[in-house]
């Protein structure tokens, strides 16, 4: 799983499962693009990563209509990209009786379609490299019903089937395309999930998780071994890293 001479670009990389997907991408050899909303915090991953190379590109991935220009300006500035890794999206609860489009539109922005344009992006000559490889982050929201949660499990839902067709259409350009599929995992959503709830309703919550609640790092690895060349010969699959909850 080295990634010796790799470049790849991590989204959401400021706080969670981006930061420590870069993280082990640093220590794996990989040369970085950190993406996300607030330049403070890519700074502070960028000071984590033992002076591996690391570019930091701040962007807002709501606006998906300059996602698939920006990314190739990106790549013009820094080379093409062997890897991608979409870690950033948001969530909200949205009971069925105060759901609104702006809300379901926002969520469809940020976790779907910004999703959609960056795997197009990477299909350019100019942007995506030779046997490049993309994983997007879902979840088990996608998969698995929870109160409230409808809206946003639709978006991941959506990511997955995205994921399963867009693989195959990608082939022609040696890109492979997957997904993670996490369940709970100790990150600043997961403390605003914890924030809205009941401490009893939490706790329904993780008893579901037999191996417990996981850690951003839990998720780090599994990105990391399907970007790599260790997982050369998978592609459109949406695999589960969720403490054995879809079990």
């Amino acid at each position: 799983m080295q990634m010796t001479g790799k470049r790849v670009v991590v989204t959401g990389a400021g706080s969670g499962i981006g930061r420590a997907t870069a993280t082990l991408l640093a220590e794996l050899g990989a040369s970085l693009v950190l993406v996300g909303r607030d330049q403070e915090k890519l700074k502070q991953t960028a000071n984590l990563l033992n002076e591996r190379e690391a570019a930091i590109e701040p962007f807002d991935l709501a606006n998906s209509d300059e996602i698939v220009g920006w990314m190739r300006a990106v790549a013009a500035r820094h080379g093409r990209f062997d890897g991608l890794v979409h870690c950033a999206g948001i969530q909200t609860f949205n009971p069925l009786r105060s759901l609104t489009a702006k809300a379901f539109d926002k969520l469809l922005r940020v976790n779907t379609i910004s999703s959609a344009m960056l795997i197009k992006a990477m299909q350019f000559l100019d942007c995506g490299a030779d046997q490049a490889s993309i994983v997007m982050v879902a979840s088990t929201a996608a998969i698995q019903a929870t109160p409230a949660n409808g809206l946003y499990g639709a978006s991941k839902a959506a990511v997955i089937s995205l994921v399963q067709t867009f693989a195959i259409e990608l082939v022609g350009r040696n890109i492979r395309l997957n997904s993670v599929v996490p369940a709970l995992v100790e990150t600043e959503m997961v403390q605003a999930v914890r924030d809205v709830m009941t401490a009893e309703a939490f706790q329904g919550l993780l008893d579901k998780h037999p191996l417990g609640i996981g850690r951003p790092e839990d998720v780090a690895h599994a990105i990391v071994f399907l970007l790599s060349d260790a997982a050369r010969w998978i592609t459109g699959v949406s695999l589960p890293v969720d403490g054995g909850v879809s079990a």
